[in-house]
């Protein structure tokens, strides 16, 4: 039986249009803040504890903007939109950074896998993206 593991993301946009990400610990590398979906809750309770957690700000979880599948390991993400509702921009074990970005510095400072997910959620598409990736790059519809 397939094993595979659920994380959740958010896609904070506050509302001159900057979107909240974080530089990640382990890899240095540049993402919108999200994790491991626990057992227990619901995927939009995940997402709203995931940037609490990695990023101090509270967030309303607005809509379902994409899911994506890692095909090399297994991982689907389910990413949310956000908007900010509380607290102060800090950095967490997780964390070496927290910055409200431009959607052209999403572009910059991202890799492809991780600003195609901000990109759909700033989009205007009523039902979620689905795509599917290989951890670097996406992969063309089968």
């Amino acid at each position: 039986m397939p094993l595979h593991s659920v994380s959740v993301a958010g896609v904070v946009v506050r509302e001159d249009g900057r979107i909240l990400a974080i530089r990640r610990a382990d890899n240095g590398t540049w993402e919108p803040p999200g994790g491991v979906l626990e057992l227990d809750e619901r995927p939009e309770q995940g997402a709203a504890r995931e940037v609490l957690e990695e990023t101090g700000v509270r967030v309303e979880v607005e809509r379902l903007s994409g899911v994506y599948k890692n095909m090399t390991r297994g991982v689907v993400a389910l990413v949310f939109r956000c908007r900010p509702v509380g607290g102060e921009e800090s950095t967490s074990a997780e964390s070496t950074a927290v910055e409200w970005l431009t959607r052209e510095e999403v572009e910059e400072r991202m890799g492809e896998v991780y600003a195609v997910r901000v990109l759909d959620a700033l989009g205007a598409a009523s039902t979620p993206h689905v795509r599917a990736h290989n951890g670097r790059h996406l992969l063309e519809r089968a």
